[in-house]
């Protein structure tokens, strides 16, 4: 992609406007309320389970569900870094975002995404040892392990968040500067660049599309595994106990991967039924990490009614 526009300092661009998702002007207040119960029902939910696994010892000392309350809070981040500002786009508020705050939110978007990303692989890897190498899994999987892991995470997201951000704020932007989506995402900012993109998209579709497909792949091999080992369970109820919890995280998974590999596969496409599709990995899946693992996990139902128990004991107390 090349832009023939002339670049100079008069004409940078200092802020862009975000012209927000598509919608009638009469479900405006509509949209507000339900992205804004979306919003406060994300934060809630991921918070207890933050709090459930801190508060049960019985929990915080399995690494499966460190993980889980590891990926709680990037979900509560995440929801933050997109969300308020699709509901301000509901409002007459300014539309308008400083370069700088632009800049942030695609750093931050992608730094979260990111390690989440490679967060649902480690929850995968974890499951599969569990199922499948029964035996091994306090070996294999300890909570040190489990610790470096997170924090590699953490740093390869970090990496990849810094490097697309560079990339793309890298490039003159001289006008126009609406910005054709509901967040500051690398295709929608990409077009508005004063300059040839070419290398930009390359890297995206390498380091974010192929990236993405890669450990989405990990995943399914890893999940073809555990079917084969849940089969050779003879118990009917431990087959059931086996698939309810890993078709829980496979759910989550495929909501979140099959829309973001359909985006940053295209990087160069223009089309309006992208910001539909990245409304369930940017909005929807922080959603609905708490409501499946909270609903369709035994444990941590059994962990939730043990803190009710206790409270109760304690206000008797008093």
């Amino acid at each position: 992609m090349r832009r023939n526009r002339n670049t100079s300092l008069d004409t940078a661009v200092t802020d862009f406007i975000l012209l927000g998702l598509a919608h009638p002007p009469n479900l405006r207040a509509f949209l507000f309320l339900v992205f804004f119960l979306i919003y406060v029902l994300t934060q809630l939910g991921n918070l207890l389970i933050l709090l459930t696994v801190w508060a049960d010892p019985k929990l915080h000392a399995r690494p499966m569900y460190i993980l889980l309350a590891v990926l709680s809070f990037l979900d509560m981040w995440l929801s933050s870094v997109i969300v308020p500002r699709i509901i301000l786009n509901f409002t007459p508020a300014s539309k308008a975002i400083p370069f700088g705050g632009c800049v942030a939110q695609l750093y931050f978007f992608h730094f979260l995404g990111s390690t989440q990303c490679f967060l649902y692989t480690l929850m995968a890897y974890d499951r599969y040892l569990a199922i499948c190498q029964p035996l091994r899994y306090p070996v294999l999987m300890n909570g040190r392990l489990c610790t470096i892991l997170v924090a590699g995470a953490w740093v390869a997201g970090s990496i990849h968040g810094s490097i697309q951000a560079t990339l793309t704020f890298r490039l003159p932007y001289c006008g126009p500067k609406q910005v054709d989506y509901f967040f500051c995402d690398i295709p929608a900012v990409l077009r508005l660049a004063c300059a040839d993109t070419t290398i930009n998209e390359l890297v995206t579709f390498v380091d974010i599309g192929v990236v993405a497909a890669s450990c989405f792949v990990l995943i399914l091999l890893s999940y073809a595994n555990i079917v084969h080992a849940i089969l050779k369970i003879r118990t009917a109820d431990g087959r059931r106990r086996a698939f309810s919890t890993c078709g829980s995280h496979l759910t989550v998974v495929t909501v979140y991967y099959v829309p973001c590999i359909f985006i940053y596969l295209r990087a160069g496409s223009k089309s309006s039924f992208d910001g539909a599709v990245a409304v369930f990995y940017t909005v929807v899946t922080p959603l609905l990490n708490p409501l499946i693992y909270t609903l369709r996990n035994q444990e941590v139902k059994s962990a939730l009614k043990r803190l009710r128990s206790g409270r109760g004991n304690a206000d008797g107390a008093k």
